[in-house]
């Protein structure tokens, strides 16, 4: 075997062996003498075997040209369409193709569109060939040529029905079942045809995550439509990756559908004292204080506002700055909240403040317990503070002496929610703050009721249950 057939032999090209020795022989000659054969061969092999990349995560809309292997996760619908100044109709296939590093969109065109339709199927490998771009949904790939590869393996799950921890990307006609956590306004944007596109943003969590979940067009409606803590399955969704985080995301062909059955949210939160500056954060406690909302503007005459609140748990307490329509959530000083996805800030005298902004996500657990971990997450095991009270106007938790009830004996009740243990123990019922002294172990986040008479700022109580 002479060298240009060695080095025919080891190129991976759609090209003939006739055609490859024509261009040797160009090559040869364009060079004046400067080569010979074997460095002509070698230089035409470089300049065809150019665009190897070694997994799609590598595949950039720079590339003039990428090859690659991946597993067909989806095959889209043959679409028609007529070109310009030509009697002929054109068409066009999409393929969702993945590998363990990410997943592409492969576009076929006309005649191998139309093959593609009888003759793919997900969970064939493919090696393709084709022009990176950008693309509606993020990288797309032209296809020049696809083919198929029997003997490679890619180890990517196609499996449709699971949970959020079981997500990969590139897995499509993903059907999951969560509680909504969490919903968005819809917002417009243009594409690079003119039209006008759709997109919301709902956050869904079941017993092993929560994940964002982008709806598309006329899909973008549902994330107006439906309330926090409400049931759904999402039908026929698709995994995409955004800044490192998984999104499931919803089209023309998926949906979201109530359902009548509840599914648990289970969530898991880091403790207050482990939590560090400039970082990204899910937290978990019972709020202590919240302040009135306020309003501001921004640079660009726009109108923000903002609402501080005190969480929280077994290990200390942080200010955490609500922001935008976070700013109107119906909480207050006893509620037990979950806060994901939080930015650790520089705040007030040098203490740590959670940022939860557009990309974060507040839930009332509504009795829920997250596990915060070490030895036990019980609020009864939250450490005692000193906190200022929401509604103690004085800033020391007093309260008229008229406002609880009083019965035939002189004494007092007061019914609250334990926003601070320890002594004294500071009440709230959504209205005012009582300063209590009693000797009963309580805990933050306990609803009790109080018996006893008040002594100057105090209510001494002989009875609490």
């Amino acid at each position: 075997m002479s060298a240009i057939e060695d080095i025919y032999a080891e190129l991976d090209a759609d090209v003939s062996e006739e055609e490859f020795r024509e261009a040797v022989e160009e090559k040869v000659e364009q060079m004046g003498g400067l080569a010979d054969e074997e460095t002509a061969a070698m230089l035409i092999a470089h300049d065809l075997d150019g665009g190897e990349v070694e997994t799609i995560a590598d595949v950039e809309p720079g590339l003039e040209e990428a090859k690659f292997l991946g597993k067909v996760t989806s095959v889209g619908e043959l679409r028609t369409f007529e070109r310009d100044g030509d009697d002929d109709a054109g068409h066009v296939l999409n393929l969702e193709v993945a590998d363990e590093s990410g997943s592409v969109r492969v576009a076929l065109w006309d005649d191998d569109a139309v093959a593609a339709v009888d003759e793919l199927d997900a969970g064939q490998v493919l090696r393709v060939k084709g022009r990176p771009k950008d693309g509606y949904d993020g990288v797309e790939v032209s296809a020049d040529r696809v083919e198929p590869d029997q003997d490679a393996n890619i180890d990517v799950d196609l499996s449709g029905d699971g949970t959020v921890e079981s997500l990969s990307l590139g897995q499509s006609d993903v059907n999951l079942r969560g509680a909504v956590l969490d919903t968005d306004e819809i917002r417009t944007f243009d594409r690079d045809d003119g039209s006008e596109g759709r997109v919301s943003n709902l956050t869904v969590g079941d017993e092993t995550g929560r994940v964002r979940v982008t709806l598309w067009d006329e899909r973008a409606d549902r994330a107006t439509e439906l309330e926090t803590g409400q049931s759904v399955e999402i039908v026929d969704g698709y995994v995409r990756e955004r800044e490192g985080d998984l999104e499931l995301h919803v089209g023309e062909r998926g949906a979201v559908e109530e359902l009548d059955e509840t599914v648990e949210f289970d969530p898991e939160a880091m403790p207050v004292a482990d939590l560090e500056l400039e970082e990204t954060a899910d937290i978990a406690g019972v709020i202590r204080s919240a302040d009135p909302k306020r309003t501001f503007d921004r640079d660009d005459g726009s109108e923000g506002q903002v609402r501080n609140v005190r969480l929280q748990d077994r290990t200390g307490d942080i200010r955490v700055a609500l922001w935008g329509p976070k700013a109107d959530l119906d909480v207050g000083p006893g509620d037990e909240v979950f806060c994901a996805d939080v930015e650790i800030q520089d705040g007030w005298q040098d203490d740590l403040e959670a940022s939860a902004g557009w990309r974060s996500t507040v839930v009332v657990l509504d009795g829920a317990e997250p596990d915060r971990g070490g030895d036990s997450a019980g609020l009864d095991e939250f450490e005692d503070g000193t906190p200022a009270t929401a509604g103690d106007d004085a800033g020391d938790g007093s309260t008229d002496d008229g406002d609880a009830d009083a019965d035939d004996g002189g004494h007092e009740t007061f019914t609250g929610t334990v926003v601070q243990p320890g002594d004294p123990v500071i009440l709230d019922d959504g209205e005012e703050t009582l300063r209590v002294e009693t000797d009963v172990d309580v805990h933050l986040g306990q609803e009790v009721t109080v018996r006893g008479r008040h002594e100057d700022d105090t209510f001494v109580a002989e009875e609490l249950r």
